[in-house]
């Protein structure tokens, strides 16, 4: 096989597997080559732009990966989406030319068929059937609320902060650890006083 090399690669296509789709579903379909960015500022258009209630992410093989990315950053970004994931094989079609046929040797090309793995996500506004399988619920707010709040109104003027995790808030650790060493204290409240300095390192 040192003398080939692929020269395209395609994809069966099937039909997407979620039965009582709208006609004009947009569907992403996430390639090992796709840009996280690029795909998450076009989908946020059709989500809050265009209004649209449904999307469906998809991809196969090594683009796998980058679909669950992308459907996990859409769901942090918009909440309460209701969420169908469904995993399947698809049949990839590699087309390898030979670079330097010998007279009588092997074929021109080769056609090699694939079976590779393939996952389809499908995020909706609107409550969809949990009895299906692959079903997940919108996930609940914890103390993201004000957060998501704040970044909704910029996430058109600036894609890149969106992106980012929201971090925890400070001090969160030091004043357990502060609480677990003052129980043994006497109650003075003298604990009171040695917590704040803490809190602003």
């Amino acid at each position: 096989m040192e003398n080939f090399r692929k020269v395209r690669t395609s994809e069966e296509e099937s039909p997407l597997p979620f039965p009582d789709l709208p006609p004009d579903v947009v569907e992403m379909k996430v390639k090992e080559g796709s840009k996280i960015r690029n795909l998450m500022n076009f989908a946020m258009a059709q989500m809050e732009l265009k209004g649209s209630r449904q999307i469906v992410f998809s991809g196969c093989g090594r683009a796998v990966t980058k679909t669950i990315t992308c459907v996990e950053i859409m769901k942090r970004k918009l909440g309460g989406l209701h969420q169908v994931t469904k995993v399947r094989y698809k049949t990839v079609l590699e087309v390898w030319e030979n670079q330097d046929p010998l007279p009588g040797g092997p074929a021109q090309n080769l056609t090699v068929h694939k079976n590779v793995p393939s996952i389809c996500i499908l995020l909706s506004r609107d409550p969809l059937d949990p009895n299906q399988t692959g079903y997940q619920p919108p996930e609940p707010r914890h103390g993201l609320g004000m957060q998501l709040g704040e970044e909704g109104e910029d996430a058109s003027s600036s894609s890149t902060k969106g992106l980012k995790r929201p971090l925890p808030p400070p001090c969160e650790e030091l004043l357990t650890k502060k609480l677990q060493v003052q129980v043994p204290n006497s109650p003075r409240g003298s604990g009171t006083t040695d917590r704040q300095p803490d809190c602003h390192h």
